[in-house]
């Protein structure tokens, strides 16, 4: 035991080609590309859970652009996909582990939680450096790194660069926004604090606590609430009124007393209290979900207009589809409807020059903080377009270190490079198609099934009453061959992943739920097979229980031929396969996650006089004098 006279205080020095802060959806996956992109990367999130509005903390669901086959893809359908496998129960601790797993055992990127970014430093204009307090460690660090994005959604990083930003919501003549009002001000959407019910065998009772606000009757809340058929209470929303930042902690304790008390008032007060009676308070979250606060200027600010073109832009990187979903400012204040849906197409394009800061050149942004005015933000806060923005972001990142130059130098000399990177890791984006390598043409193509040519047309979906997947049987074959043996670095697959299912998670429990189940339209088995110089067929690469849309095969071979069976899927349905691409040389070696250790193994690892019995321990470490 060793005396201390004062409080140890720890300090790291990290160094990381990328930052990102930030570990909602959008940072979560912007950290993930830029990883896989090369790139050494560090995420710095505040909270000990991964997902942000997501996660096990707020209970969110992820929501995306409207219509059939537009789910976004990408990292974020990997993630639900294993999700759906993982956790049939539709359990937020088990989402946790999905998203943290992916982010804590990715090559490349270091996590780290329960951290606070706290200050920033600036050189000749540049950002080169962030500081944190990790509060579970007690140790304050200094992070420099060469790229940073803000994926902190109040745009944390904006405050304390000097970054151009704005907050509320601009004057109509402004942009000559419609559905803007006619003064602008500093007004934003407000915070939600999220509950969810849990039905039950025998009736339940239900005792309010003092401190809750008292609801009455159906006056109290207009517009809001029918009865225990309220499964998702995104509308239990205030503080738009309010600083969503400086006052966070006065909105968080009203709308903890409001939670207590709308269910209070649904249990013991609504007309259709009846209705209630076996249905139990499950969650009460502690952690608002935010809608707006800080938004970046970029080099283009995405207005209302551009969503009701289409979005046809040139640098289009990511895509939205969520109708323009403005709240009130006031939430349950407003007696009114909670919010206005103003129509916008789905899908529609979001540029690259929306995601990056107009003054500070090393600075990139994704999420519901992106250079948009208030109206357009409206409808690209929603987390799976946010999602698809930092994947967007992480990669335009790591295209910044391989090439050493600014976000805005990848707009003006790398942007196909990145569009096609994004395009290759399963991103979709509107008004571009995705183009194999040319070397396939030259391939004879043949197969089971119907419509073998769909594998090379550049869409990896579908589109309304148009398919685009070879489909056959259990079963059932396709093959490649050339004149002459060639080398095969590996396959590229797309396969058919329901983008029409948005796989959600729960908002409510009932006694008798739907589990989560994968898609039953994803191939489950595979088998890959080369044909040699002789015509023999040899066996390469067989995958069991596959749970990807996007599988990338490494084979490092050689062959004149290839041949792809598809086994069976996770359910009833045909196999479909959307697309067939040769692997790019190197693709396997930044997506690869750490395995876990047998529990042997781990304890082989640890020196053996730490596992001495305690009277015969070396002395160890002590940080006080006193013990419990």
């Amino acid at each position: 035991m060793r005396e201390i006279s004062k409080p140890d205080v720890f300090g790291d020095q990290l160094q990381a080609d990328v930052c990102v802060v930030g570990g909602g959806m959008s940072g979560l996956c912007a950290a993930i590309a830029s990883a896989r992109g090369g790139a050494k990367t560090v995420l710095v999130h505040d909270r000990p859970v991964l997902g942000g509005n997501a996660s096990s903390e707020v209970r969110m669901w992820i929501c995306g652009a409207h219509g059939e086959h537009n789910k976004e893809t990408g990292i974020l359908e990997e993630m639900q996909l294993e999700n759906l496998y993982r956790n049939p129960g539709k359990d937020f601790s088990i989402w946790d582990t999905v998203l943290w797993g992916h982010a804590a055992h990715q090559k490349n990127l270091t996590l780290l939680l329960n951290t606070t970014c706290t200050n920033a430093s600036m050189e000749d204009g540049v950002l080169t450096t962030v500081e944190a307090w990790q509060l579970t460690s007690q140790t304050r660090m200094v992070i420099e790194a060469r790229q940073f994005i803000d994926c902190s959604g109040d745009s944390i990083l904006a405050a304390l660069t000097g970054a151009l930003h704005r907050i509320g919501r601009e004057a109509r003549e402004e942009f000559g926004e419609g559905v803007a009002p006619q003064i602008g001000d500093d007004r934003t959407m407000g915070n939600s604090l999220l509950i969810q019910l849990h039905r039950c065998e025998e009736e339940q009772f239900y005792t309010a606590p003092d401190w809750a606000y008292k609801i009455r009757s159906p006056e109290d809340l207009p517009n809001r609430i029918r009865g225990v058929n309220a499964t998702n209470f995104w509308w239990m929303e205030l503080g738009g009124i309010q600083d969503t930042i400086k006052d966070a902690e006065a909105i968080r304790d009203d709308l903890y007393r409001t939670a207590y008390g709308v269910w209070d008032y649904i249990k013991n007060y609504s007309p259709e209290k009846e209705k209630a009676s076996h249905w139990a308070l499950h969650f009460v979250g502690s952690l608002p979900g935010k809608r707006e606060n800080r938004r970046y200027v970029g080099d283009h600010m995405l207005t209302q207009h551009d969503l009701e073109g289409g979005g046809e832009f040139e640098d289009v990187v990511a895509f939205g589809g969520w109708t323009m979903d403005d709240h009130h400012p006031a939430g349950l204040l407003y007696p009114g409807p909670p919010t206005i849906y103003h129509p916008a197409p789905s899908p529609y394009g979001i540029p690259y020059r929306s995601l990056y800061s107009k003054n500070v050149p090393n600075l990139l942004c994704a999420g519901r903080n992106i250079s948009a005015t208030h109206s357009a933000m409206s409808s690209t806060r929603v987390m799976a377009t946010c999602a698809v923005m930092g994947q967007a972001a992480g990669t335009a990142a790591a295209l910044c270190v391989k090439h050493g130059t600014s976000p805005r130098g990848i707009y003006e000399k790398h942007l196909a490079e990145l569009q096609q990177t994004l395009m290759d890791d399963d991103c979709w984006l509107p008004g571009k198609l995705r183009q194999p390598d040319v070397s396939l043409f030259d391939a004879r193509l043949s197969a089971d099934g119907q419509y073998a040519e769909r594998v090379l047309d550049g869409w990896e979906r579908d589109r309304k009453e148009e398919g685009h997947a070879w489909e056959c049987q259990a079963g059932g074959s396709l093959a490649m061959k050339w004149s002459v043996e060639r080398e095969i670095p590996g396959l590229r697959l797309v396969l058919d992943s329901n983008l029409s299912n948005g796989k959600k998670m729960a908002c409510e429990y009932p006694l008798k739920s739907r589990p989560h189940a994968m898609p039953g339209e994803l191939v489950k088995d595979l088998r890959i097979e080369v044909e040699h110089e002789d015509g023999s067929w040899q066996c390469v690469s067989e995958i069991k229980g596959n749970r990807k849309r996007l599988v990338e095969i490494p084979l490092h071979c050689k062959g004149k031929g290839v041949r792809i069976t598809l086994e069976n899927t996770w359910g009833d349905a045909d196999p479909r396969l959307f697309s067939v691409d040769l692997l790019q040389k190197g693709k396997d070696d930044t997506v690869q996650f750490t395995q876990g250790k047998a529990w042997k193994e781990m304890i082989a690892d640890i020196p053996a006089k730490e596992l001495l019995p305690p009277d015969t321990q070396a002395k160890g470490r002590s940080h006080g004098t006193h013990s419990a």
